[in-house]
């Protein structure tokens, strides 16, 4: 799974309806959410607490396969899971991103859609690490799990094709990283909007 399995899952026309907004602007939004959130859970699973703690919750979230209903997504869970995700700095992550999206000005859209969004980003990661498990019995004990699920969707080699530098790059623009020659990647990029990654 890459971030494109992603995105292709969103059901953008129901959340744009649900928003009272036309559907490019629910696309833009989406597309400055969906990475800010699985950047943010790679900065939680940098710790193994983190880590634990992430696995946890995404075996709670495994879902059938099949099209995503918007009108089942538990958006208080939503809520829970962006502050968990984002911690104190939830407000200025949905600012910069609002900031940033389709030209500015949408930080009260992105506020919105987040809760949405977050439970069905957990539900295809979970989806995405059950069958990776089934596919590869070693992996949990080979060092495999959450991290290197978060690792491969954030720096997978069809994006650093098709982007230069990658998400990474992505996020340090979005979330005001700026510093991208640090070498220190996404933990960097992130860790002063996020706290330094220690939740």
């Amino acid at each position: 799974m890459n971030l494109d399995d992603i995105l292709k899952n969103i059901p953008v026309s129901d959340i744009a309806e649900k928003l009272g907004v036309d559907q490019s602007t629910a696309e833009a939004a989406i597309q400055q959410a969906v990475p800010a959130l699985l950047g943010g859970m790679t900065v939680n699973a940098q710790s193994s607490e983190g880590a634990q703690k992430l696995e946890s919750a995404l075996a709670k979230h495994q879902t059938p396969e099949a099209k995503i209903d918007l009108n089942a997504i538990d958006t208080e869970d939503g809520e829970k899971i962006v502050g968990h995700v984002f911690g104190e700095k939830k407000g200025d992550v949905v600012a910069a991103l609002g900031a940033q999206a389709d030209g500015g000005g949408m930080g009260d859209i992105i506020g919105k859609l987040l809760p949405m969004l977050a439970p069905i980003v957990m539900g295809l990661l979970a989806n995405s690490m059950s069958k990776g498990n089934d596919n590869n019995a070693q992996a949990e004990s080979a060092g495999g799990g959450i991290g290197d699920l978060l690792g491969g969707l954030l720096g997978g080699g069809d994006n650093n094709s098709s982007t230069g530098g990658g998400l990474g790059d992505l996020l340090g623009g979005l979330l005001g990283g700026g510093n991208n020659n640090s070498g220190g990647g996404l933990g960097d990029l992130l860790g002063g909007l996020l706290g330094g990654g220690k939740k």
